[in-house]
């Protein structure tokens, strides 16, 4: 079984990948709905304000954090290779560090550079807005879904 700062490791890498799949599960399950009922210009407004407010630290701290811890584990299990749970533990750190992380660097955060260009109000925001709100929203799925995985991974390394 997992023990001592092994097992501390991997139940605070656990809980973070799990706030993060919850912060990412709601965007999927209604935020992006209800932005997307909202008139163009509203919605790139709104959207705009959102992004800027995600980096601030207290997310922030949660997301990279988790990243961070994920791949502490996973050195961490090459290193040690504990009898049980080491693939779990490899298993919810790629789940993280690519699923999650990986897509928010390659798919999010590109289409979020993107509508920082678009002025809203204007024929270009109503038109880049739907394509926008199904791309971000497909890639959130994607996110949710490697982040929940990695929580599961986690309990089933530690029981």
């Amino acid at each position: 079984m997992i023990d001592g700062p092994y097992f501390v490791l991997t139940v605070v890498g656990l809980v973070g990948a799990g706030l993060v799949a919850g912060v990412f599960c709601a965007f999927s399950t209604f935020v992006m709905q209800a932005l997307a009922a909202l008139p163009p210009a509203q919605g790139v407004a709104a959207m705009k304000a959102i992004n800027v407010t995600a980096v601030r630290p207290a997310f922030m701290v949660v997301f990279l954090g988790s990243t961070l811890l994920c791949a502490v584990i996973s050195v961490v299990t090459f290193v040690l290779w504990p009898e049980q749970g080491a693939v779990e533990l490899l298993v919810g750190s790629a789940l993280y560090l690519f699923g999650c992380f990986g897509v928010t660097v390659l798919a999010n955060v590109p289409r979020n550079n993107a509508l920082v260009r678009v002025e809203a109000g204007t024929a270009e925001a109503s038109a880049y807005w739907p394509t926008y709100v199904r791309g971000w929203t497909a890639w959130n799925h994607v996110r949710t879904v490697a982040a929940a995985g990695a929580v599961v991974a986690y309990v089933l390394a530690l029981v």
